[in-house]
């Protein structure tokens, strides 16, 4: 195992307040790991700038400075949290034999990656860091995540209760992550897709160390729109069923309408009509708008474009000596550099 190649693979946007910190307790986690004999010395942490407009990519680049433990690639533009994560397993593939993904804020248990590995060991692909428990969320988030799991399961979708993004994978489970080309990506229905041995890994996550959640609410329900969208057809299923419904159930007030009229006992009734005319022209426009959504991802996935575009990368160049500096100072440096930048 001392001969195996770890490469965390962190997607950062704007998150030159947290950096530092992050860099600080994977960098001491990277070289515990190392001196246990756990992972190999050409073991990296590799941050994915999403096309941040902050200090990020300078962070990024003082820290590769330091220590080439460091690395780091820059999208030539923000393409989200999905691709920035993907861009970073498929540039890792091809120098590690584990990746290990997490999010910058630190909410994510660095000291999970322990079990994780010895799960590895145990002859596991993919490892899903999984929490054992939402105290940290609102009852609003709780109550519409377990809901949302359930719509998923219930059209079909295999996904790992409350996992994220916090996972391990082998070099082997990323390849076959490599061949899927849909560029709507929804990684959490996707890795379990790839069929190989798994196990998880519990933990409990915390709150975010500094700066603002990447994930407000609008883009949490785009997010949950993209990973229904991207695996199953059953709302067009359903729409189809629904309209076959309002057709028979139609035709039953037809029947009722004549019935009625030839005894003599029907009424005017404009509301009723009025009302009726609202909910069938609501429906029809929900239809096309969920058939809308199909045909767009059709269109996104015909042209064929790149899913992400490297712009920069840092990564191992001629061997440096060590810098003398403790991890403190290094942050410390890092620290006031981005002090002066932000200025």
């Amino acid at each position: 195992m001392k001969d195996s190649v770890l490469y965390f693979v962190i997607p950062c946007y704007n998150e030159e307040a947290v950096l530092p910190e992050t860099a600080k307790r994977l960098y001491n986690k990277c070289d515990h790991l190392i001196r246990a004999g756990k992972i190999s010395d050409k073991s990296r942490i590799l941050f994915v700038d999403d096309g941040s407009r902050d200090a990020t990519w300078t962070i990024i680049e003082k820290l590769h400075d330091f220590k080439p433990v460091f690395s780091g690639l820059k999208l030539s533009h923000n393409r989200g949290h999905q691709n920035a994560l993907l861009a970073g397993l498929m540039y890792a593939k091809d120098y590690c034999d584990i990746s290990i993904s997490m999010d910058a804020d630190l909410q994510d248990d660095i000291e999970a990656v322990d079990e994780m590995i010895a799960k590895y060991e145990g002859g596991c692909d993919i490892v899903y860091g999984v929490r054992n428990n939402r105290d940290t969320d609102t009852w609003f988030k709780r109550t519409t995540a377990l809901r949302y799991y359930k719509l998923m399961e219930r059209l079909g979708v295999e996904l790992v209760y409350d996992s994220a993004d916090y996972r391990l994978m082998s070099r082997k489970a990323l390849l076959a992550l490599s061949e899927f080309r849909e560029v709507n990506l929804f990684l959490r229905g996707l890795v379990p897709m790839i069929g190989m041995k798994s196990d998880k890994v519990y933990y409990k996550r915390g709150e975010r160390f500094a700066g603002e959640s990447k994930y407000p609410l609008k883009k949490m329900l785009s997010f949950s729109m993209e990973g229904i969208t991207s695996f199953s057809v059953k709302p067009i299923q359903m729409i189809t069923n629904l309209g076959v419904l309002i057709f028979l159930v139609n035709i039953v007030f037809l029947i009722l309408g004549i019935v009625q009229k030839v005894h003599g006992t029907a009424v005017p009734g404009w509301p009723s009509v009025i009302v009726s005319i609202w909910a069938i022209g609501g429906l029809i426009l929900i239809a096309i708008g969920v058939i809308g959504e199909y045909i767009g991802k059709i269109y996104l996935e015909t042209k064929g474009r790149p899913r992400f575009i490297l712009d920069r990368v840092l990564n191992d160049g001629p061997k440096k000596e060590e810098d003398p500096v403790s991890v403190q100072d290094l942050i410390d440096r890092i620290n006031e550099e981005t002090s002066r930048v932000s200025r």
